[in-house]
């Protein structure tokens, strides 16, 4: 007996995961050891709007606290950018990230984390332990100068 084909009578999406680590032995991967080298990281990589509108950024670490990638999680308005959990860990699990480091601007240039900032974060550091991707810092970037949660004891 010769089988059929089957017509599906419905239609499925199909994933693809990639993560396409650079191994160019000349340029290292940068080590986070501080703040201050996880803000000129981010610095080189921001899209040029820091005065403009609110970016969140991550960078996402390995166990030895390398950068694996920079990733650009929102792009907002004047005062306010969206972060969306599921964006976040879906980016970190991709590449393997044992940590995240966590970053936006305030155009403003007032560094005060607000009620808001300081909620995301404590969400986003909870839902990391439940992934065992721990963050790191949070970092609030203006166009001179940054804070940092970690070094500020709000993390």
């Amino acid at each position: 007996m010769i089988p059929q084909t089957v017509t599906p009578v419905f239609s499925v999406g199909e994933i693809e995961v990639a993560y396409r680590a650079t191994n160019d032995v000349n340029r290292p991967r940068p080590r986070i050891t501080k703040s201050e080298v996880a803000c000129d990281v981010l610095r080189h990589y921001w899209s040029g709007h820091m005065e403009w509108r609110e970016e969140f950024y991550i960078l996402l670490l390995n166990q030895a606290n390398e950068v694996l990638a920079v990733y650009r999680v929102s792009e907002g308005g004047i005062s306010y950018t969206c972060t969306d959990l599921r964006v976040i860990f879906q980016v970190a699990l991709g590449v393997n990230a044992t940590g995240v480091i966590l970053a936006h601007n305030h155009p403003s240039g007032n560094l005060t984390p607000s009620q808001p900032d300081k909620d995301e974060t404590r969400k986003i550091r909870d839902a990391g332990n439940l992934l065992n991707i721990k963050v790191l810092d949070h970092l609030i970037l203006t166009s001179t100068t940054y804070l940092s949660f970690a070094d500020d004891g709000l993390l």
